[in-house]
């Protein structure tokens, strides 16, 4: 990670100072600043509170899974569904990066690296990431040409976002060592950090006119950050900003050099966590084992909070004779969370001035409330309006301890927040089905400002099933699903095993008349009516949580009976299919649309249907499938929003069409698109389908590598086209596919002079079933002779070859005997003297060529 700006001068001082008095104070200064930094970041409090005993960072980090990702795009999906996908998704697709290289280019990039944003939902580690990379470089250990590292917490930044200030008044109230230097322009290479990006609450007008270079120059706290981030302040220093991706498009992309996200843990990480944490290692291989047997915790593990939040409550349970019965349910993990916090006391006495049950509702309220509004920190303007004093949230006991905690930051100002979204969520659902069943009021009125809100909040409710309709409806309009993981939370809380659990934590808790078939059947009715299965698939999430699988069930068996594809399903059962597709515990790599048509379904309405398994899948086979444009359409507009993952796309012997190859034209456009391999044989191309395949590959660095275009009317035109591609320096096309396209000699010279401009990637060409003739072998025989042809398999089954350009063949392999491996000369007109000539090549160590086809008359 070395540069230029990385070789500047040590850190000046103000003042007359000799060159040594300089050095001596600079390193001084240094020491100083990293050994408090070392001091407030060197521990992890996993969620609890710093009175107790630390556990140092070193001792329990284990490496997260941080991977290279797309900038732009906001993913509307709720986090708990984005963790969900990504836990099908294979953890060697692509490169990963530790934290400590994040500034690093990775190999094959030479561009330097100034700023980066870490993406990653709620809870994942990106914080913990920052952390580590703070502890390891104030130890000395890496990225010491670094020479100061200034963390800034949106969180704390928000305390000040109505100051007016330089930048170098703002790092002196934050970091008061910075009073002594003098901070100047590529005086030295400094790194800042934006933790909490999400959290901002300031007006970060990136369109601002308001242009700093100086950082004596005051303005307010957001134009700082902006012209910090631009570059116009200290145009040398690193940036590295975090967030959960909902607020990552804040920061327009030209500020961003690379885009990097957090996925949490993969597998081995989630066991090597909890074999780290637990000390009796016999206990920590049970806790993995029963993870593994529930599907839906397992996939939780993959946040790191929820391994702290089950580790807690699984040593407690399972190490006390399995006391009650082990958690399988996310609501049942979350209550025996909630009641182990409740019995959690303060080392030090104190008055317990509020009973458990008041501060868990007036927490519960405060939840509820600031997960409506999408807001995950608070402020104690926030809590007083939900009747919490500052004081008692920090200093009672267990339960705000170690759920709810409070930042006294650089700045000396309080932030309030809880430990993860999930516990923010689970406590609105509680609070939600308390107020519910304690004064029949339904806490979603009230987020209904009207004329009629009055009216409305007197209303009263005689079933809970009320409360849950209400509750399904406010989750099925929500644009981002924020509130998918508290419905499924309310649900699981109303079954009697939840229940029984709650009035171990609760001393009054009222009682009203609840049907669950009733809460099932209007489940069942929402599915019916959603034309979406992706929209769906969390309202199974809440049919799992009540204990009704009886829809997935029904479709397993269809799939365990291979009977799937003959069945006429109802719009219900192909949203159950999606949901059992998604949540197997096989990853997602091959998707078959065989398997699921039949005489009873058409192609391209299954296609549509089962379109978020596709854009889960690595390999999507569609051959021979009666796929048409129709189908070409959807899949493209689907993969569009999510194409990073589709590696290899057959679509041969289907209705395709020139209108089909045109959206899919469009998808390789896409910068995002990492295709790979595109099989389009007998699907009705022609050289205008090969026009816009071209066009979209030269538009994008594309990586495909592979293009089967067999048995389309391509014709010489078409492969002129695709000529200029593969003569474009970036194409990485490495196998082309042109079998009976209607080729001719005119098509070779154009291959010939491409690849002559441009030799360094195709390694296999089929020609086989083209009028190629002897000519047109003569131009590719030219190109065998360039000694940077890197051809290694050329297929010219019939082909009207004679004598002649075996001959020609020949003379070129001799000339530049380095690669070619497989020639295919089948169904020519060829004598045993010339094909004796290629045979004394192959048997010759000189010569790669392994395989020899031909056939003679």
């Amino acid at each position: 990670m070395k540069s230029d700006a990385s070789m500047g001068e040590p850190v000046k001082f103000e003042g007359k100072h000799t060159s040594t008095d300089l050095s001596r104070d600079s390193q001084l200064v240094q020491s100083t600043f990293k050994s408090n930094l070392l001091k407030k970041f060197q521990c992890l409090y996993e969620g609890t509170a710093k009175q107790g005993n630390p556990t140092l960072l070193n001792e329990i980090y284990t490496e997260l899974y941080i991977t290279e990702s797309e900038s732009g795009g906001i993913n509307n999906e709720h986090e708990v569904r984005q963790i969900e996908t990504q836990s099908r998704r294979a953890a060697t697709e692509d490169t990963p990066i530790k934290c400590n290289d994040i500034f690093r280019p990775l190999p094959g990039q030479d561009k330097p690296i100034r700023t980066v944003l870490t993406k990653g939902v709620a809870g994942i580690g990106k914080t913990v990431s920052v952390q580590k990379f703070i502890v390891d470089w104030a130890e000395g250990k890496e990225n010491q040409d670094v020479q100061l590292i200034f963390p800034l917490p949106f969180r704390e930044i928000n305390l000040m976002k109505d100051k007016t200030l330089s930048l170098s008044d703002l790092l002196h109230v934050f970091f008061p060592e910075t009073k002594e230097m003098e901070i100047s322009t590529d005086e030295y290479k400094v790194l800042f950090i934006f933790d909490g990006l999400d959290e901002c609450r300031l007006s970060l007008n990136f369109k601002s006119e308001v242009k700093l270079f100086n950082i004596s120059e005051s303005a307010s706290v957001d134009e700082l950050l902006i012209n910090l981030i631009e570059g116009n302040l200290l145009p040398s220093a690193l940036i590295w900003i975090t967030s959960r991706p909902a607020a990552a498009d804040l920061v327009p992309s030209e500020c961003v050099h690379r885009v990097t996200e957090v996925r949490g843990f993969s597998d081995t990480q989630k066991e090597e966590y909890f074999r780290k944490r637990i000390s009796d290692q016999s206990l920590a291989n049970t806790i993995i084992t029963h993870l593994k047997s529930s599907r839906s915790l397992h996939i939780m593990c993959h946040i790191p909070v929820f391994c702290w939040i089950s580790a807690t409550v699984l040593e407690e349970m399972l190490s006390e004779a399995e006391r009650g019965e082990i958690p399988k349910t996310l609501t049942q993990m979350y209550t025996h969370f909630l009641i182990i916090q409740t019995n959690i006391k303060h080392e030090k006495d104190y008055e317990k001035r509020v009973k458990d049950e008041d501060m868990i509702l007036k927490l519960g309220k405060l939840a509820f409330q600031q997960l409506v509004k999408g807001n995950l920190i608070f402020y104690e303007e926030d809590l007083r309006e939900c009747g919490i004093d500052e004081t008692e949230a920090s200093v009672y006991s267990g339960l705000c301890t170690q759920i709810f905690r409070e930042e006294l930051g650089l700045y000396r100002g309080k932030v309030f927040c809880f430990v993860h979204l999930s516990i923010q969520e689970h406590l609105a659902a509680l609070y939600a089905h308390i107020h519910f069943t304690n004064e029949t009021r339904n806490v979603f009125d009230k987020t209904k400002q009207s004329l009629f809100s009055k009216i409305l909040n007197q209303k009263k409710y005689h079933s809970l099933s009320e409360l849950h309709q209400r509750a399904v409806d406010e989750a099925l309009q929500s644009k981002n699903g924020h509130l998918d993981l508290s419905l499924r939370f309310l649900l699981g809380l109303s079954l009697e095993s939840n229940q029984t659990l709650l009035r171990e934590l609760l001393t009054q808790t009222g009682s009203c008349s609840y049907n669950k078939e009733e809460t099932v059947q209007y489940i069942m009715q929402k599915i019916r009516k959603n034309r979406s299965p992706e929209r769906s698939i969390n309202l199974f999430h809440c049919l799992n949580e009540l204990g009704d699988d009886s829809l997935m069930k029904e479709i397993q068996d269809y799939l365990t009976s291979g009977k799937i594809g003959e069945t006429k399903l109802s719009s219900s059962q192909w949203s159950a299919l999606v949901y059992v597709l998604l949540t197997s515990e096989q990853k997602m790599e091959v998707f078959d649309l065989k398997q699921f048509i039949g005489a009873q379904n058409r192609a391209d309405e299954v296609l549509q249907k089962l379109l978020p398994v596709v854009k889960e899948s690595r390999s999507v086979q569609l051959r021979d499938c009666s796929v048409t444009d129709e189908g070409c359409a959807a899949l493209t507009s689907a993969l569009r929003s999510n194409p990073s993952h589709l590696r290899e796309l057959h679509l041969s012997l289907n209705k395709v069409g020139h209108s089909g190859v045109k959206q899919l034209s469009d998808l390789l456009q896409d910068p995002h698109c990492k295709l790979e391999i595109l099989k389009l044989s007998y699907c009705g191309v022609t050289d205008e389908g090969c026009t816009a395949l071209t066009s979209a590959l030269r538009s994008n660095h594309s990586h495909l590598r592979e293009l089967d275009l067999s048995r389309n009317k391509v014709g010489d035109f078409g492969v002129k086209q695709l000529s200029d591609l593969l003569q474009y320096p970036h194409c990485k096309l490495e196998i082309l596919w042109l079998r009976g396209c209607g080729v001719t000699d005119e098509g070779c010279a154009a291959l010939r002079s491409a690849l002559r401009s441009n030799p360094s990637h195709l390694r296999k060409l089929n020609l086989s079933l083209n009028k190629v003739g002897d000519f047109g072998v003569e131009q590719l025989s030219d190109l065998l002779q360039d000694p940077h042809s890197k051809l290694e398999i050329l297929m010219l089954e019939d082909c009207g070859v004679t004598d002649e350009g075996c001959a020609a063949l020949t003379s070129a392999l001799r000339s530049n005997p380095s690669h070619l491996r497989e020639l295919d000369l089948s169904r020519n007109k060829l004598s045993d003297s010339d094909v004796k000539l290629l045979s004394d090549l192959k048997e010759d160590q000189h010569y790669k060529l392994e395989t020899l086809l031909y056939q003679c008359p």
